[in-house]
């Protein structure tokens, strides 16, 4: 069974999520747990976690299909020790409002050497970040997105994903979210029938299907290989429909939050009715 949604807005409070969702007709969704274009937030309140937990529940949502995501301002593999330290605990607070709202993901871009570093050693920096947050919280999985590559954003290659996982000691609490557009875009072929199974294998011989823990549904505006993140709706970009056929029909991907974050949230609705039709 596949469980399809959209990245939701929380204003007014993350209690009012999930019922941004269900107007769309989302089996799931992701959201920001706070404003995630400042490094400090107010607190979650009693009132804001009992309402968001009350809500979730009657709205049939699951916390396995909810996806929170991190402050794009933070870079977990940050060359400069006082940022680092910065994004460290910001990602930890992250974390924790995750827990206070009895979630069990919180999905980041892992981090960006600003050619500052070597790569293999950002790399290793994200999963010591990953590390020191992971002993200082329980229940929450860290579901790393494999990005496209642009600048110097590390995660777009398997093998990225692969060293992370590696250097993660808490092996049950790590995972990874697949973005359509960003596989694409970092040069991955899912567009064919033999390019998607192939990319597929690839992840699994690298990484492990086993920790596939989510997905984002879009289309791509960048060609293939452009090492560029430009989302578009679903069926409007240079990925066209065929990879989200294959997705809906393929049962790795059941039971999991698959999430759209197209452009165009006004034909949200529209586009989870397309993708469940696409289900033979």
């Amino acid at each position: 069974m596949k469980y399809i949604g959209a990245h939701v807005s929380i204003s007014g409070g993350v209690e009012n999520a999930f019922q941004n969702a269900e107007s769309i007709g989302a089996k799931s969704f992701a959201m920001f747990t706070r404003n995630q274009r400042q490094w400090v937030s107010k607190p979650l309140t009693d009132k804001n976690i009992t309402k968001f937990k009350k809500n979730c529940t009657k709205g049939g949502y699951d916390s396995k299909h909810i996806l929170p995501h991190d402050s794009y301002l933070i870079n977990l593999g940050h060359p400069e020790k006082e940022s680092l330290k910065k994004s460290r605990i910001a990602f930890l607070d992250e974390m924790q409002r995750c827990e206070q709202l009895g979630l069990r993901y919180l999905n980041f871009h892992p981090g960006s050497h600003l050619n500052k570093i070597d790569p293999g050693y950002c790399l290793e920096r994200i999963a010591e970040s990953i590390n020191l947050v992971l002993e200082q919280t329980k229940g929450i999985t860290a579901v790393i997105e494999n990005t496209a590559g642009q600048g110097t954003n590390m995660g777009f290659r398997f093998e990225h994903l692969a060293r992370i996982i590696e250097n993660v000691r808490d092996k049950t609490r790590i995972g990874v979210c697949l973005d359509t557009c960003h596989t694409y875009s970092a040069g991955y072929d899912i567009k064919t029938v033999k390019g998607f199974e192939n990319t597929l294998q690839e992840f699994d011989n690298l990484v492990g299907i086993k920790y596939l823990k989510a997905m984002h549904l879009n289309d791509s505006k960048k060609p293939f290989g452009s090492r560029v993140d430009r989302h578009e709706s679903i069926g409007k970009g240079s990925l066209g429909i065929e990879p989200f056929k294959l997705i809906m029909n393929d049962k790795r991907f059941d039971y999991i939050p698959m999430v759209l974050e197209t452009p165009d949230q006004s034909i949200w609705k529209k586009e989870i009715r397309l993708l469940y039709s696409l289900i033979k």
